[in-house]
């Protein structure tokens, strides 16, 4: 596997850059998931708080139940929106975590 003592540390350098990487590229993706989570988080508080004013400001049942089947409605579109996002940051989260361990396993040398 290793001929020398060289090529045992540079193979041993080679995989502390590897994890070093992959744990950058982790930390920055689940730092990336975090600020869209609260910006998602932020938005949903600021629309309830609308459709509470909205509500309480109705004149009839039937303006109140317009208004509160248009907030489900959006309200769902939103979530569905989100999760996709999300779900695609979680993806590119794996990936780009990956890939510096990937490298260096391609770069071991053969038994």
């Amino acid at each position: 596997m290793f001929t020398n003592v060289e090529e045992m540390q540079k193979f041993g350098k080679q995989q502390l850059e590897a994890a070093t990487a992959a744990t950058t590229s982790f930390s920055k993706g689940l730092q990336e998931i975090a600020t869209e989570t609260t910006d998602y988080s932020k938005k949903t508080i600021a629309a309830n708080t609308s459709v509470v004013e909205k509500l309480l400001g109705a004149k009839s049942i039937e303006t109140a139940i317009q208004i509160q089947t248009e907030f489900a409605k959006s309200a769902y579109e939103g979530f569905v929106a989100q999760a996709t996002k999300v779900s695609e940051l979680y993806a590119k989260l794996a990936k780009e975590a990956f890939k510096p361990i990937e490298s260096a396993y391609v770069k071991a040398p053969a038994k």
